[in-house]
């Protein structure tokens, strides 16, 4: 059986050593110490900030056109100068998340032997086993979404061993900690004056809850302003269950009743229940899918790592890291979570919040990639947080399209917040993304492909994808030498290029990567309306305006070009290749039907991994990887994956920023890394696009044998698939409902009916002539 276990041989020391639990809302990082257990707390709406009406720059909208008219005249300098004074965005309460503070556990005892900790993906627990002073001790740790609270009980095979001393601790909120009849508390507020003004934020309660079996429960009366110097003892104890809650009032809600209500709830349940409710609500998404890469091996789990990067073949780490990446997602992003997935998920390292990023929401692939595993991967109630973010991104970003712009619509720019902010960054080079919210917004479709569902498309997706192409029709300007309808002024995020003057100029006309969000929002919305016959006028002015958009072009280099004109790069080495969303998650470039225009895409692959000084990260590993399996390069996809896992993911397999890069002196946690690189997997695996469903595509010629079951295709389809000596040995695909499509194997295809109630089975031998 392939491994679905992270496990380890001591303690964690650091961060990236710790493992990670999360509810969809409530996340922790567990250290499995010995003489002191600590878990990271963090929480996805303790956000400082605030909303405003004052992001907008008031004199955008009249110098727009002039930056309009500058560029058209090459006259980029002076352009990209009155861009930078007038277009920028004034964030002044934009805000981070924050970390909470530490539930700290000290023990006493002495010398600790046969250690082991362990993540099972399989049913969300972290559990820690030791023998000290003769006696087993076992902990276990969850994160409950049935009863959204963090779990631990700790036992040990002799009455009267369990004694431990709880508080909490080390927080970067202001606030006091303070003791209860059962346990401590945490009030205070999600401030912090690098994001924000210092003084708004999200009031943040915490409540730690300690059910003890046997012994004594001692309360300390102290309190303290976040330092922790209220705790409480538990003495000569057979077991005890320590049960973590937090509420905020981002959306209006009470922190302490919400924080004291799913304390009391999980309490009066018991353990015991709260575990098994756990463990089922978890393995109903975690066990749809399976994968087998290779034959497990039987070594702490950051050792395979340091093998790999030797080296050495483990093919069963990948599928592990595969399995890692929906643990996560699941972990981070369910139903009813009141945000999407963050910068770094629900686990804030305090890194990010600290640096000049903010622990926000990236929207120039970062909180993109973070998603891209959500369908594939059948876990597509998991997209559901994010189908309401954009819902309230477009409602926010009404506002800055007319104020802005003067257009119809809704747009937003590169980053958002808790509180939906819609204006461009306050830097050049990456503020003016113009189109970072319909490249999200694309999630729409993609939710709505692999699980065909007119309500829903009609109800939620449409009216935001409308909306998007309602703000092309009245942004898109022609352009005056060729008539063309470009974008702009925009970044293409976050690279610069030289002026014909030798000056480096981020902001111009007709951007690669607008092109292609264009092209993907128009066509989208006519085939939303189509499906739903809605708005036939509409319809006539979405297809004349693609007509129009500028075509793909290939430069000097042989490079697809990132620019209209074809503009030398500043930074050759930069990480971004934002004009690579053609190719993924877009199809506009594909091997088969645009071969060339796919060359130039790998050219531009090749160019920037050659440059000195290669940005080389966790996010952009991840998107080459999958780069190269819409190229049908499997073996690229393959040397990119790994090289994520051993060059950009730490210890406990989390996917990390390197420090030197974008401003990071140090490594920093990203979510995305994990979910990118889950997304690569499976499409190495299976492609789809709505039309075809390809087996088997980027294959790399190490994964002989194998088999994964679950992988969802666009159209409702299901697929198991299992393969010998390279080679297709069965497909089994369902399907939500009654449908036809084409499945195509290497060069031959096939058209098949299916049907929910039989499905159909596929072996190579359907495939030949």
């Amino acid at each position: 059986m392939p491994s679905t276990v992270l496990c380890y041989d001591r303690p964690a020391e650091r961060w990236f050593e710790a493992l990670p639990i999360g509810n969809g809302r409530l996340g922790g990082m567990v250290y499995g110490g010995v003489g002191t257990e600590s878990v990271r707390l963090s929480e996805s709406t303790a956000w400082s900030g605030a909303p405003s009406a004052t992001d907008v720059s008031p004199t955008a909208l009249s110098m727009l056109p002039a930056v309009r008219r500058l560029l058209f005249e090459g006259r980029q300098a002076e352009a990209q100068r009155l861009a930078e004074e007038h277009l920028l965005g004034r964030p002044t309460s934009f805000g981070t998340n924050l970390p909470l503070p530490r539930l700290r556990l000290d023990f006493g005892g002495g010398v600790c032997r046969d250690y082991r900790r362990r993540l099972d993906l399989g049913d969300g627990v972290v559990r820690v086993e030791f023998e000290q002073d003769g006696i087993h001790h076992l902990r276990e740790v969850l994160a409950s979404h049935p009863h959204g609270v963090i779990a631990l009980r700790l036992t040990a095979d002799r009455p009267g061993a369990v004694s431990f001393t709880a508080g909490l601790d080390d927080s970067v909120l202001p606030g006091e900690v303070t003791t209860t009849a059962s346990g401590v508390a945490f009030s205070g507020h999600a401030v912090e004056s690098l994001h924000s003004d210092g003084n708004r934020g999200a009031a943040v309660e915490v409540r730690v809850r300690i059910e003890a079996e046997g012994g004594t429960l001692r309360r300390d009366t102290g309190t303290g302003t976040g330092t922790g110097t209220g705790t409480v003892a538990v003495t000569g104890a057979d077991a005890a269950v320590v049960l973590v809650a937090v509420g905020t009032d981002w959306a209006g809600d009470d922190p302490a009743d919400r924080a004291e209500r799913l304390i009391a709830s999980a309490a009066g349940a018991g353990y015991d229940v709260v575990r098994a409710a756990h463990v089922e609500d978890h393995r109903r998404l975690m066990g749809r899918v399976s994968i087998d890469l290779g034959e497990p091996v039987d070594l702490p789990t950051d050792l395979r790592r340091e093998r790999l990067a030797r080296g050495e073949r483990d093919d069963d780490l990948i599928a592990l890291y595969f399995q890692y990446g929906r643990y996560l997602t699941i972990a981070g992003s369910r139903e009813d979570s009141p945000l999407p997935l963050a910068l770094q998920g629900v686990w804030n390292d305090g890194l990010a919040s600290t640096s000049g990023w903010s622990d926000d929401f990236h929207l120039d692939i970062n909180t993109q990639q973070n998603y891209w595993a959500a369908e594939p991967a059948n876990l597509a109630e998991c997209h559901t947080p994010l189908v309401r973010f954009l819902q309230r991104l477009a409602e926010h970003g009404r506002d800055t399209a007319e104020r802005m712009y003067g257009a119809d619509g809704w747009v937003a720019h590169t980053v958002t917040n808790a509180w939906g902010y819609t204006a461009p960054g306050g830097g050049m080079g990456w503020g003016m993304n113009v189109t970072g919210g319909f490249w999200l917004a694309l999630q729409l479709w993609e939710h709505y492909e692999y699980q065909p569902d007119d309500e829903f498309l009609r109800e939620e997706a449409y009216p935001v994808l409308r909306d998007a192409a309602l703000f092309l029709l009245s942004y898109l300007v022609p352009h005056p030498a060729h008539g063309w309808l470009v974008a702009g002024p925009s970044d293409s995020p976050e690279n610069w290029y030289l002026a014909p003057d030798g000056t480096p100029c981020s902001i111009a006309m007709g951007n690669t990567v607008d092109r292609v969000f264009a092209e993907a929002i128009l066509r989208i919305c006519h085939q939303a309306a189509t499906v739903l016959d809605l708005d036939p006028d509409l319809r006539e002015r979405v297809a004349a305006a693609r007509e129009r958009l500028s075509p793909f072009r290939i430069g000097r280099h042989g490079q697809l070009r990132e620019w209209l004109d074809d503009a030398e790069e500043a930074v050759p080495e930069h990480r971004h290749t934002s004009h690579l969303c053609a190719v993924f998650p877009e199809r506009q470039i594909t091997p088969r039907r645009t071969p060339e225009l796919a060359r130039a895409a790998e050219v531009v692959l090749e160019r920037r991994q050659a440059a000195p000084g290669w940005e080389q990260t966790e996010w952009v590993e991840a998107s080459f990887a999958a780069y190269y399996a819409r190229l049908l390069d499997g073996e690229k996809a393959l040397a990119h994956l790994t090289r994520l896992i051993t060059d950009a993911s730490e210890a406990n397999l989390l996917s990390y920023s390197v420090g030197g890069v974008a401003g990071a002196e140090q490594n920093i946690y990203s979510f995305d890394g994990n979910a990118g690189g889950t997304a690569a997997i499976a499409e190495m695996l299976l492609q789809s696009d709505g039309e075809e469903v390809e087996l088997l595509p980027a294959l790399p010629s190490a994964w002989r044998d194998g088999s994964v079951r679950g992988l969802r295709a666009r159209g409702g389809f299901t697929v198991d698939l299992a393969w010998r000596d390279g080679r297709l040995r069965q497909a089994r695909i369902q399907c939500d409902r009654a449908a036809r499509t084409r499945v195509r194997y290497r060069e031959a295809t096939i058209e098949v009916a299916c049907h929910p109630a039989e499905g159909l089975i596929l072996e190579e031998r359907h495939f030949t002539t």
